[in-house]
């Protein structure tokens, strides 16, 4: 995959995040797993913004999780800076923490209710750094600030905020250690629309004036298309097609990449009327039980018998930064249908 020549931040391979399931609380035999993230390989790149979209269900959060290791993986590589973050363990795991960040997707529920804003800003920074007080309150000053919120914030509890000054609280305690890497999972979603662009555009602010290398994850293919420099496409756990945001908005490949666009609206209703939807039928399989060879086979209009007995590899989709996984994807793109 051609991308920044720069060593990646963070690199992922072949990660799985598989969760047991039993029937009852006292069901400890069952060796029934739900398969959230199986096998996804992806390389964050200096500076760079890589989004994460797909259906509710994909495994996107799940992903984000274990980038962070608030989840263990069941197996697979995750390198961080050039460290192998999956063998830190004790003291040195929560001092490398401080590198990489997240923004959760509810700020209601992400902030401690009985810490003041200026306590929950001031508590990562007596743990991870030896700051003399002054320097301290001039860090906490300086960063909520940053994030368009008084000094008068600090003194107050969440409980006092809306829905959007708690989320940029909560940026702002995932600023506070100057990570070098932010995962933000749908950090705008549970927010009202005109709360959702502020805080897009103050989270686009902090990534280009800090540099910041971000995985931001949604649902939302505006948002992603407003946000992120590459996106990757997930389905049932797997990446299916990953590209930069030019190429994947201008050709997607593949079938399920095309379907999720072409649900996307359009502002001009002319356009809309007369452009042609993709649909997809048939139900989502569950992750308990993934269909043998291709996940998607059991709705995509190109299947073929080799797609329900062979997974296809995510291989180079024909055009930089651009993979995809699907047998088919290539010569579609190559001979579509007429």
């Amino acid at each position: 995959m051609k991308q920044n020549q720069q060593n990646p931040v963070l690199s992922v391979k072949n990660l799985k995040v598989h969760y047991p399931l039993r029937s009852s609380f006292l069901d400890f035999a069952s060796k029934r797993t739900l398969k959230a993230v199986d096998g996804v390989s992806l390389e964050l790149a200096p500076g760079e913004v890589l989004g994460l979209v797909g259906e509710s269900g994909c495994g996107k959060s799940s992903l984000g999780r274990a980038l962070m290791r608030l989840q263990e993986p069941l197996q697979g590589e995750i390198s961080v800076l050039g460290t192998d973050f999956l063998s830190l363990e004790g003291q040195a795991l929560r001092g490398f923490r401080k590198n990489i960040q997240m923004v959760f997707q509810d700020p209601y529920a992400s902030l401690n209710p009985r810490m003041t804003v200026g306590t929950a800003l001031r508590e990562p920074l007596r743990v991870h750094f030896n700051l003399t007080s002054l320097e301290t309150e001039k860090k906490i000053g300086q960063t909520i600030e940053q994030v368009g919120l008084p000094l008068s914030t600090l003194k107050k509890y969440p409980h006092e905020f809306s829905g959007g000054q708690r989320q940029r609280i909560a940026i702002a305690r995932a600023l506070i250690l100057d990570p070098k890497i932010l995962i933000a999972d749908e950090p705008v979603s549970s927010l009202d629309v005109s709360v959702q662009a502020q805080v897009l555009n103050l989270l686009k602010d902090i990534q280009k004036n800090l540099g910041l290398s971000m995985v931001f994850i949604s649902h939302n293919l505006s948002v992603v298309k407003y946000l992120c420099d590459r996106i990757a496409v997930m389905y049932l756990g797997k990446i299916v097609e990953i590209a930069n945001r030019k190429e994947l908005f201008e050709k997607p490949l593949h079938p399920y990449t095309q379907a999720l666009l072409s649900a996307v609206p359009i502002p001009d209703p002319r356009i809309e009327r007369e452009r042609k939807r993709i649909e997809i039928k048939g139900e989502i399989p569950s992750a308990e039980n993934l269909p043998r060879g291709c996940a998607f086979n059991t709705r995509c209009p190109w299947v073929q018998s080799k797609c329900r007995e062979s997974e296809p590899a995510l291989e180079d989709g024909g055009f930089e930064s651009r993979r995809v996984s699907c047998f088919e994807a290539l010569s579609k793109a190559t001979h579509p249908t007429p």
